[in-house]
């Protein structure tokens, strides 16, 4: 009878937090490795991760030889116990998923070993490349290698990179998943989230160096919408500073349950005007996060434009008007902030929250011109781009900035979250 080595490891970064799991399975004769697993579960607690790592062990190892016997190896004190059936499961989440576990090969075929995190490093690397690309924006990473003659290949990335993509995480099937994933958010309730979120995941395969590690990920947040919206008014920092309308306030909490579905904002950081506050503090009551203010996030002084329509401010400073739309240097009426000077203090602040946030993915709820600015600095776009890009209010961007300096825009303009 054939005999499979199985070690499986989860992990969880705020337990629960962004959580991912990883699983080898090996030849006990041999030492051969036949099966990789990993995947990146969402938001979850460490021990259900661990559990999700054995399932996936003890399938992967079905599926090579449904008459094997498999000797399980953990550095989960928990899970061997547990499963071994010395200590008792109380935990509501851990009972379906011990159930489960137990029923993938008939009683007396496996068996459970602790051993010290340090004898588990293939399976402990797994789970933190999943985790590491869950929190990169990758929400769909999902990683099956199988033996290929000796050596571990076929590698599939469960993760599609393109906007719009279409839902298909690789998800386990099972009822005892099914109600784990319920904590995390059910990805198939919610669709047009995943996609989004998948549109902001790293490139599994392309130009980048392999060597960069995770990108510090933008995701850009416009505030909601103020009663100045609708009527498309100038409406900088020079201004009323006017609070979210109901219907602004109702876009933020589309925005903070999407963004809490998709589980891989880490930190969130919000212009100082009190649109983008309130905005920010909407949402991070979805996420459990705090929120940190910085000055450079705010929008752009538009000096005697404030208040004013487009049509109201071609009647009465055409000349300042014109200047201004041919030149990102020239100044609004009675001395305002350009648009250049806008992207001095803009750049500034990417560079310092590149620096702060390395590997880690942040939302930053802000303006037009501040997101417009940022999209046109990662493109490398002449300035008169910023006129050529729509921004709506409570809409989500992404970027990616990577080690070396360069950086990737993933997501523009999305609003799908407000259409559900």
């Amino acid at each position: 009878m054939r005999e499979f080595i199985v070690e499986a490891d989860g992990g969880s970064r705020g337990n629960p937090g962004p959580a991912g799991f990883g699983a080898v399975v090996t030849d006990a004769a041999t030492g051969e490795t036949l099966v990789e697993r990993a995947e990146y579960l969402g938001v979850v607690t460490n021990n259900v991760a661990e559990y999700r790592g054995l399932l996936a062990g003890l399938r992967a190892a079905h599926d090579l030889d449904p008459a094997a016997t498999v000797h399980v190896r953990m550095d989960s004190k928990l899970v061997v116990e547990q499963m071994s059936g010395r200590w008792k499961i109380k935990h509501p989440d851990m009972k379906p998923l011990a159930a489960e576990a137990a029923r993938v090969f008939p009683p007396g075929r496996v068996t459970y070993e602790w051993i010290p995190r340090e004898r588990n490093k293939a399976a402990d690397r797994l789970a933190n490349e999943a985790m590491d690309a869950g929190v990169s924006g990758e929400t769909g990473y999902s990683v099956r290698r199988e033996s290929v003659g000796g050596g571990a290949a076929g590698t599939g990335v469960g993760a599609d990179a393109g906007i719009g993509a279409g839902v298909g995480a690789d998800v386990e099937a099972g009822t005892a998943e099914a109600a784990v994933d319920a904590t995390a958010g059910t990805a198939k309730a919610a669709a047009a989230d995943v996609r989004a979120a998948r549109s902001v995941a790293a490139p599994t395969s392309g130009w980048s160096a392999p060597d960069l590690g995770a990108p510090a990920t933008f995701v850009l947040l416009r505030h909601g919408e103020t009663p100045l919206t609708p009527q498309k008014r100038f409406s900088g920092s020079g201004g009323t500073d006017p609070s979210l309308s109901a219907a602004g306030r109702e876009q933020a909490e589309r925005a903070g349950a999407a963004l809490a579905r998709r589980g891989t904002i880490q930190h969130i950081v919000s212009s100082p005007l009190a649109r983008t506050r309130e905005t920010a503090g909407i949402v991070a009551a979805h996420l459990g996060l705090e929120v940190t203010v910085e000055d450079g996030l705010r929008e752009t002084d538009f000096g005697a434009w404030e208040g004013l329509t487009f049509a109201e401010v071609r009647e009465r400073h055409p000349d300042d008007l014109n200047a201004w739309l041919a030149d990102t240097g020239a100044r609004p009426t009675g001395g305002g902030e350009s648009f250049a000077e806008t992207a001095v203090r803009v750049a500034a602040v990417r560079d310092k929250l590149t620096a702060a946030h390395a590997g880690r993915t942040v939302l930053l709820v802000t303006h037009v011109t501040p997101i417009k600015t940022f999209v046109r600095l990662a493109l490398g776009a002449p300035p008169e781009s910023l006129f050529r890009m729509e921004l709506s209010a409570a809409s989500v961007s992404a970027i990616a900035y990577y080690a070396d300096g360069n950086a990737s825009v993933r997501l523009l303009n999305d609003t799908s979250h407000l259409r559900a």
